[in-house]
């Protein structure tokens, strides 16, 4: 595997009908790293991450995979190149987590060689990987929302292309597992070069494990590059509406947003908590203090001297 295939855009206008999401963007994907895609919603990451799919085709520009118009090349060579998973994608009615799975290989199989060594060695990895062998029997559609897109992440690992695109693919994942599926996309990134694209909501993780950052709103991209030299109070302002503070992230030190919200402004920690005990006062003091203390009453008086 390596970090050599490319993935670009030029002049993309993508739509559903009447109902136009993108006008003449163009964007280039960083080989052999990973970027996350953010905006609030129906900005449209997810229109984009399917345009780069091939899943919807431009009213006008084009997609390139390694400098070929992606809408003209073999379904099944696109697809022993770049995988993608979709939101809520829908499995057929009984298949179990093991033949779902299995599903990834078949852009690896010709009519004169069907199941193989390989072949199985990239699902038992999958699995593993992702934590489904004890659900291997099991019919999807009786899985809960986490174990489920946890088979579907399994399938797209064991497709085992170069670039993967997956949209929100922590979506339904408590925490745990959520740092899981991402620590893992970073050991694909990292040990084989695999180039990965993701739709993010959530900024603090999209900072800590994207390389590559594009912020989009209204269907363009206002910014993007490396998250400490793109994301700023004023860039959050702009795509979510949303006030905040940055400071660095007290494990990765990449930026931090620490939303600041309507109810959360001057004085509001008083409001609950009476006065600031003297813990919260020397924290207000110590500028060391102000990257791990994230308690309200110690944000909120920072925000009110």
């Amino acid at each position: 595997m390596t970090g050599l295939h490319t993935l670009s855009a030029e002049h993309l206008r993508l739509a559903y009908e009447k109902l136009e999401v993108i006008s003449d963007l163009s964007v280039s994907i960083p080989p052999g790293r990973i970027t996350v895609i953010v905006g609030a919603n129906a900005s449209g990451k997810s229109t984009l991450l399917r345009g780069l799919a091939r899943l919807l085709k431009p009213r006008e520009g084009c997609v390139y995979l390694d400098g070929e118009s992606i809408h003209k090349l073999p379904t099944k060579e696109v697809a022993t190149r770049l995988g993608i998973l979709p939101q809520s994608p829908i499995a057929p009615d009984g298949i179990t987590v093991a033949d779902l799975i299995m599903r990834g290989r078949y852009p690896h199989q010709a009519w004169f060689r069907q199941w193989s060594a390989a072949d199985e060695q990239a699902v038992a990895a999958a699995m593993t990987a992702t934590e489904t062998l004890g659900l291997a029997t099991r019919p999807v559609d009786e899985l809960s929302g986490g174990q489920r897109q946890r088979a579907w992440i399994a399938m797209a690992l064991a497709q085992d292309t170069a670039i993967m695109l997956l949209d929100e693919p922590t979506t339904f994942l408590d925490i745990s597992h959520q740092v899981e599926v991402l620590d893992l996309l970073t050991d694909l990134n990292e040990r084989h070069g695999r180039t990965i694209v993701l739709v993010m909501h959530d900024l603090n993780q999209a900072c800590r494990y994207g390389h590559h950052l594009i912020a989009m709103r209204s269907g363009s991209i206002v910014a993007e590059g490396a998250p400490g030299q793109v994301v700023t109070c004023e860039l959050v302002e702009k795509i979510f509406e949303l006030r905040c503070k940055l400071v660095p992230d007290p494990v990765s030190g990449t930026p931090m947003i620490v939303p600041i919200g309507r109810h959360l402004g001057a004085g509001a920690a008083r409001t609950r908590t009476g006065q600031p005990d003297a813990a919260e006062m020397d924290g207000l003091r110590q500028p060391e203090d102000a990257v791990v203390a994230f308690s309200v009453p110690a944000w909120t008086e920072g925000e009110a001297s």
